[in-house]
């Protein structure tokens, strides 16, 4: 076994061919299904209302997902513009939704004696799409997993119980493309949980892998939870469709809550912005079918990216501030010396609009479609002409601009005003404008 040094300096050398496909991904959909499904309140909900291991163990009975929902995820992902998906695989409820011989707490030894993780991995197969298993490290069922921490026994055959079951799930389905661990507790240490030995070897059976930063080794990527936080590091916002539960609530209630399309490609272009990406939380109901209220918006989201993907898909620039605040309606993606300008709101007057704080004047604007926008440099200021007082943006009312240059173009953010530049006087380079 590596030492600690050796194995991040062996996975670093290999990081950037394993993520290139995520990187480039940019959009993936999380798949919260199990036993908690059924009860419709959290998937906590054994923690939270302290339901005993015996009793929360009838659920397994009645867990009836019909056949096909798997196929029913994935296409809809598959709509909605989505690249990979990650499938729990077992939650912390401790319940595997595959034919697990270390585990007989599963799917086909009760409920519908079925293999769901074989269902699911055929169906991101048929439709194109990376596959990501979700693994908890810590769970409620296992006698072991509450006192590992503190009894050794028990944390040794906790931690085998772990990397037992994480082989069978990464030899048991072919080419897996993301290990996805969740909550590490009650160890506070990559030591407690002998992550460097399992990763290690885990890593042997699947070199292509990519693992996230949850058994409490760094790894490939940060997981970011319901809040859009850039890193450096390569990172993804996981996020619930509702802001309530990542399992399934009832549909009618919480529409209110769910998001639009419009907010969708919000998040979409922040993560396209600072260089992560966006997995987005689908939780089925009881029987494995898609809650209506999230259908609609990730097909429009889907239809939007058929026209401006080329904004988020692809190794896109990483920043880590208003690099092109280039006005105040709209956000900014970038991939090689070109900018997007991603329109929330569209607000042309007289036909005219500025840009500022570039001090490089583009080959070419457009809309993303290709049509030319007649434009003129003046100072740092770039001043669009004859655009269309509706918004061109037929499908959300998002309208994006494509700014090309020769070059990756130099900005400075309100470049006029010294008091937002730490005192940094620009102001010679500005000229009058006829916008007013």
């Amino acid at each position: 076994m590596l030492s600690k040094p050796q194995y991040e300096e062996q996975i670093a050398a290999s990081r950037d061919e394993r993520m290139k496909w995520w990187r480039e991904a940019r959009f993936g959909m999380f798949i919260h299904y199990g036993l908690f499904s059924q009860v419709g309140r959290n998937e906590w909900v054994m923690a939270c209302e302290n339901v005993p291991p015996q009793e929360y163990e009838k659920l397994a009975e009645t867990f009836s997902p019909k056949e096909g929902c798997c196929r029913e995820w994935a296409k809809l992902a598959k709509e909605a513009g989505c690249k990979y998906m990650v499938l729990t695989t077992r939650h912390h409820e401790g319940f595997s939704l595959w034919d697990s011989k270390v585990n007989p707490y599963n799917s086909v030894n009760y409920g519908p004696h079925r293999d769901i993780v074989r269902e699911f991995v055929d169906a991101c197969r048929e439709f194109d799409l990376k596959i990501g298993f979700y693994s908890t490290c810590m769970e409620w069922h296992h006698p072991d997993s509450g006192i590992c921490a503190y009894d050794t026994e028990a944390r040794r055959r906790y931690t085998q119980y772990l990397k037992d079951i994480n082989t069978e799930l990464l030899t048991q389905y072919g080419k897996i493309d993301i290990l996805w661990y969740d909550v590490p507790s009650p160890m506070e240490s990559w030591e407690g949980w002998d992550s460097l030995e399992r990763n290690q070897f885990l890593r042997s059976l699947q070199p292509d892998i990519i693992i996230n930063d949850r058994s409490r080794l760094d790894e490939d990527f940060g997981t970011p939870e319901e809040h859009i936080t850039p890193s450096e590091h390569d990172w993804e916002a996981c996020m619930t469709f509702n802001g309530i539960s990542w399992g399934y609530v009832d549909s009618d209630q919480a529409l209110p809550y769910s998001y639009t399309p419009q907010r969708i490609v919000a998040m979409l272009q922040t993560c396209c912005e600072r260089g992560g990406n966006l997995l987005l939380n689908v939780g089925p109901k009881p029987d494995g079918s898609v809650p209506y209220e999230v259908i609609d918006p990730l097909k429009k989201v889907g239809e939007w990216l058929k026209v401006n993907g080329e904004a988020v898909y692809g190794m896109l620039n990483k920043t880590y501030g208003n690099e092109y605040q280039l006005n105040g309606v709209s956000r900014p993606s970038s991939k090689g010396n070109t900018i997007y300008m991603w329109n929330k709101i569209w607000a042309p007057y007289n036909g005219k609009m500025v840009l500022s704080g570039l001090f490089d004047t583009p080959e070419k604007i457009s809309f993303i479609d290709g049509t030319p926008i007649k434009f003129e440099k003046k100072g740092d200021r770039i001043f669009l002409y004859d655009l269309p007082e509706k918004n061109p943006d037929p499908i959300l009312n998002i309208p994006l601009i494509k700014l090309e240059f020769n070059c990756k173009p130099r900005y400075r953010f309100a470049s006029y005003f010294p008091q937002l530049n730490g005192g940094r006087d620009d102001r010679e380079i500005i000229t009058t404008s006829d916008l007013w």
